[in-house]
């Protein structure tokens, strides 16, 4: 479908163009399989191909093209899985920073529209526009406005979801993927609901659906004409109320202006078990080269540092520490992440995956720095930040520590 086509109609109810979208105030935009797309950047070559996002054979799919989920492959499937589902995809290696910026152009292109922006992840937030409708127009034509900026921008593709509330308008543009729009009507929204089965209802996972099943209930539209005290007998109070407001549409919550990322970090699963805590120490060297990569990438700085450990039994362990003072730095990240680790003890220890987060975030730019006699007049700080333009200029990893040009 052409991304100038401004709805999608649903073939159920022939919904389309001329839609009636007052009072559709909530927008639900959601970029287009975001991590793998944004890796099309640098292959073009395989656009239209099966491609999987992700590493080893022991980690899982960060994303997939829709030509290799018509296999079966989906975000959060063990690599060896979705290899065996789609052999003849080409798995690419993901590229954090280049998501954390082409997410941050993103939603400076949807706070040009309204300030009442919600991200719920690097990929995907929920928007009032209530404010811009008499500057940009209906609510459909921002929603059209925002998909040509971030294709004209950005070079991938959203769908957006049109709605009277923000449950609905998320099922909406899930309707309209990819690449499309999709309003649903206020006066429309229950025949909308009423037609879909109960797993598409917020909360309905895998034994919530096992125990509607039990009492009969297929559709949303079995939850709606269901007494709410039947619900509540098979399912509790809350999540039988929950799932009864939902299926007639109401949904009191609003869009709020969310905070920033609260945490940067970035995770390795080894391709076999580990016991040497050299190996891990080189782990975590890369691990917090990445992170303080990104962290910079958003001029952000944290002030506590995180580490995460799981062992060959899936036990997983995390311990923390916080610094005097915002951090940036890969050497004192990795640092401050050793001695946590070191400090384990783990006596050789099998590992299966080991992580390094930055929490406490704050723009770097405003972040108190405490300044020491005798100090260089340029640093680590310095040296990152050179870094960074050389990667910039020639590629991520272009330049690296030596420890990391060890063969793994």
């Amino acid at each position: 479908m052409s991304r100038r086509q401004l709805v999608r109609p649903d073939p159920s109810t022939g919904w389309g163009l001329d839609d009636d979208d007052t009072g559709c105030t909530v927008l639900h935009v959601d970029m287009d399989a975001f991590y793998a797309s944004v890796e099309l950047l640098r292959r073009p070559d395989l656009v239209g191909t099966p491609v999987i996002v992700g590493g080893g054979d022991r980690g899982v799919v960060l994303s997939a093209t829709y030509e290799a989920r018509r296999y079966g492959v989906h975000a959060a499937m063990p690599m060896a899985r979705a290899r065996r589902l789609c052999p003849t995809a080409t798995v690419l290696v993901p590229h954090h920073e280049d998501y954390a910026r082409i997410s941050a152009g993103v939603m400076e292109a949807f706070r040009s529209v309204t300030p009442v922006v919600e991200p719920l992840s690097l990929d995907e937030a929920f928007l009032d526009v209530s404010g811009a409708v008499r500057r940009l127009g209906s609510p459909a034509r921002i929603g059209q406005l925002l998909r040509d900026r971030v294709a004209d921008e950005q070079g991938i593709t959203c769908s957006v979801g049109v709605a009277s509330t923000k449950f609905v308008a998320k099922l909406a543009s899930g309707g309209a993927k990819p690449d499309g729009l999709l309003v649903v009507p206020h006066a429309q929204t229950v025949a909308f609901l009423h037609a879909l089965p109960v797993e598409a209802l917020w909360g309905v996972g895998e034994r919530t659906a096992e125990a509607l099943g039990r009492l009969g209930l297929r559709t949303v539209a079995d939850i709606a004409h269901t007494p709410v005290t039947t619900l509540v007998r098979g399912l509790g109070e809350a999540t039988g109320r929950h799932l009864h407001a939902l299926a007639w549409g109401r949904d009191e919550r609003r869009v709020v202006a969310s905070v920033p990322e609260r945490s940067i970090g970035s995770e390795e699963t080894f391709p076999r078990d580990v016991d040497d805590p050299r190996y891990v120490h080189r782990e975590l060297l890369r691990l917090a080269e990445r992170t303080a990569s990104r962290a910079r990438a958003q001029g952000m700085a944290g002030r506590t540092v995180v580490l995460k450990v799981r062992f060959a039994d899936f036990t997983t362990i995390t311990r923390s520490r916080t610094l005097r003072e915002r951090t940036d730095v890969t050497r004192e990240i990795h640092a401050t992440a050793r001695d946590l680790f070191d400090a384990l003890a783990l006596d050789r220890a099998r590992l299966r995956l080991v992580g390094v987060r930055l929490e406490g975030l704050a723009d770097s730019a405003t972040a108190p720095r405490q300044l020491v006699l005798g100090e260089r007049a340029h640093g680590w700080r310095d040296a990152d930040g050179a870094v960074d333009r050389a990667g910039a200029r020639f590629g991520a990893g272009s330049v690296r520590p030596a420890t990391l040009l060890t063969r793994r």
